[in-house]
């Protein structure tokens, strides 16, 4: 794979110095004595950790890795994730580096966290040694701990001392309103600053309907910050599509769970079943514990069968009843928030303008915070999106 672009994560508010010095090592930070924000609090006690480390790094470095500046190939990664929670996506700047820097002299990359003791560390003249698996990890839009993918997914590109400011192609912010605070920040009114709020972990745009429910556009449910993640599924144990495969392949164990509930029929058309994960989903998705809470870390998982069979489609009283469970029973299974995607309008074959009035018939004005994910597949026209068509129904008993 031919590496076309780096990026570096760091606190907006060092982007002035970042602009005039460079990205630095924190070697060099330290001896000039360049005062910024450090991105992480916790970034002192990081760095004594790779310090402690130092003795086993391979001869390729031949110094500590605090004399590199590190670089990623995919900024959105499990630093990223925690940064989210320690600074808020606001706060955070991707900074886009230009590929030649790979031509600076000592120049190092790795397969995975440059931290890690089992990261191996190559020249770019060996990239052709690096497994092709790698790059399809680092493509992905998710990983997990058991398969190595949380290590490899940050692999770096190590930079002796620093990376000069020509390097810098482009600065990647989150929203609008962060995009019009850094082009007041920094004078260079040629770099250009883009807005990409899925690298920051965010949709492109939230819509409200009501007092409780929240449109989300173009945004990741898995990455959800409420209690319970809906996941559509049929009634066979089959997970080989769409969002239910993604639960399969990220959550094995709710796989598990799925099959078990499909045999053991607790699901089913009218009744969607409640997987009580106690594994923090944070943990696994973070590279070092935030040092200030996430909310809702643990996730529960809500099975909602919007298929009888995989091959079939989805039926609309199904899922009505599917509601009406949740409606019913939401309190007494203790379900505090929940996400959901638009139930069987991706696979399922359904059209938004029939589901999307009925979920907000039965989910708006229950209390509880609820996302509901609109689907990747095809665009929605916005008078389907407004308040008057989604609650149209309740509007007209008031």
């Amino acid at each position: 794979m031919r590496i076309e672009r780096l990026y570096y994560i760091t606190h907006i508010d060092n982007l002035p110095l970042i602009i005039k010095h460079g990205i630095l090592s924190h070697e060099r930070i330290e001896v000039e004595n360049v005062q910024g924000i450090s991105m992480f609090k916790r970034e002192k006690d990081k760095n004594e950790n790779v310090k402690r480390k130092s003795n086993t790094l391979p001869k390729i470095c031949g110094k500590n890795l605090l004399h590199y500046a590190n670089l990623f190939f995919q900024p959105r990664n499990p630093m990223m994730y925690r940064a989210i929670f320690e600074n808020s996506a606001e706060k955070l700047a991707v900074l886009e580096i230009d590929n030649t820097v790979l031509k600076e002299q000592g120049v190092v990359i790795t397969d995975g966290d440059a931290a890690n003791e089992i990261t191996q560390f190559y020249r770019p003249s060996e990239e052709t040694k690096i497994p092709q698996q790698l790059w399809t990890i680092i493509k992905n839009e998710w990983w997990k701990e058991c398969d190595g993918s949380k290590r490899k997914i940050m692999a770096e590109c190590l930079v002796p001392d620093g990376v000069k400011p020509e390097y810098i192609r482009s600065v990647i912010v989150a929203d609008d309103e962060t995009k019009n605070g850094v082009q007041g920040l920094i004078d260079k009114p040629q770099l250009p600053i883009i807005r990409k709020p899925h690298l920051f972990f965010q949709p492109q745009r939230r819509i409200e309907i009501g007092d409780n429910i929240l449109l989300v556009d173009s945004g990741d449910i898995f990455f959800s910050e409420l209690q319970t993640l809906a996941v559509t599924v049929n009634l066979q144990g089959v997970m080989g599509k769409g969002l239910a495969l993604r639960a399969r392949e990220q959550f094995s164990d709710v796989y598990v769970e799925y099959e078990k509930a499909c045999r053991a029929k607790k699901i089913t058309s009218a009744r969607p079943y409640i997987y009580k994960r106690e594994a923090s989903v944070a943990d696994e998705l973070t590279d070092l514990k935030p040092n200030r809470p996430i909310k809702n870390p643990v996730k529960w998982f809500l099975l909602f069968a919007t298929k009888r069979h995989w091959r079939t489609p989805s039926r609309l009283e199904d899922i009505e009843n599917g509601l009406k469970w949740m409606q019913k029973s939401f309190q007494e299974a203790k379900i505090e928030s929940f996400a959901m995607p638009a139930l069987g309008c991706a696979l399922g074959g359904l059209s938004w303008t029939e589901v999307a009035p009925l979920m907000c018939k039965y989910l708006h004005g229950i209390g509880i915070p609820v996302e509901i994910y609109l689907p990747w597949e095809h665009p929605i026209e916005e008078q389907y999106l407004t308040e008057s068509y989604l609650l149209a129904g309740q509007l007209e008993l008031l």
